[in-house]
């Protein structure tokens, strides 16, 4: 379903797949699968194979029925490249965004060899922003480079949650990079230098800069709620969209 959400960086979420499974360190805390099980405990319509890769049709076509200019985050609740989903079903995703331009679509993924592979043969809609997650080196910033080799209008970053220092990294062709650290009761911390790192390479290289949360673990080292952490970085909130639009 179309739902509100609290992600700070969309406005909704559109799930036409549910489920997913773990492919890297970054998933070890899943949130949607915790919070899969909770709908599956509810009876609540879409979760009856709980975490498993479930195709939700009937949901296709709800941002057709919405005017209002909206940003979409699709599937915060899955993986659109998610091997079990076949290209035919990333078809009648893409023919839904692409006739709905007065929204715009975030599509964040994993796998972004196989993002990387199916727009080899399927152009990006122009109001689809792709996007891949990074959190660590080892498996986090190969994917830059996949996503990079797309014809997207906006190339982004998730690097949330941030487990390490990344280093010097190349943003070439990146629009927009957003920065979190973990949240829930296993959070593993993140250290403010590291984030500065990555301030410093946007500002550099030109990209825009949104930090999420601190999460689990404070700016000061001391493990808290996230809402006692907050949003802010150097004393000021960093909300940057991307500079193309």
């Amino acid at each position: 379903m179309n739902t509100q959400t609290k992600i700070e960086w969309t406005e909704q979420t559109w799930n036409p797949v549910t489920g997913c499974t773990k492919v890297s360190p970054g998933c070890k805390h899943c949130y949607a699968e915790t919070m899969a099980k909770r709908l599956t405990a509810m009876g609540a319509p879409g979760y009856d194979n709980g975490f498993e890769i479930s195709l939700m049709s009937g949901r296709l076509d709800q941002p057709l029925k919405r005017k209002k200019p909206t940003i979409y985050f699709v599937n915060s609740m899955s993986d659109l490249f998610h091997e079990e989903i076949p290209f035919s079903f990333i078809d009648q995703v893409m023919e839904t965004i692409e006739q709905t331009p007065q929204h715009t679509y975030q599509i964040l993924t994993k796998r972004a060899e196989r993002m990387a592979e199916y727009f080899e043969a399927n152009a990006v809609p122009k109001n689809a922003w792709l996007g891949v997650s990074v959190e660590d080196k080892q498996y986090g910033l190969p994917r830059i480079d996949h996503l990079r080799t797309i014809k997207a209008s906006i190339r982004f970053l998730s690097i949330e949650p941030l487990l390490e220092d990344l280093g010097r990294f190349d943003l070439q062709g990146i629009h927009w990079v957003i920065v979190g650290g973990e949240s829930g009761p296993n959070a593993r911390p993140m250290k403010p230098e590291w984030v500065d790192l990555i301030q410093k390479q946007c500002n550099r290289q030109k990209a825009s800069f949104f930090f999420k949360q601190w999460g689990g673990w404070g700016a000061d080292g001391k493990k808290r709620a996230k809402q006692q952490n907050g949003r802010l970085y150097k004393g000021q909130t960093w909300d940057a969209l991307p500079l193309q639009i």
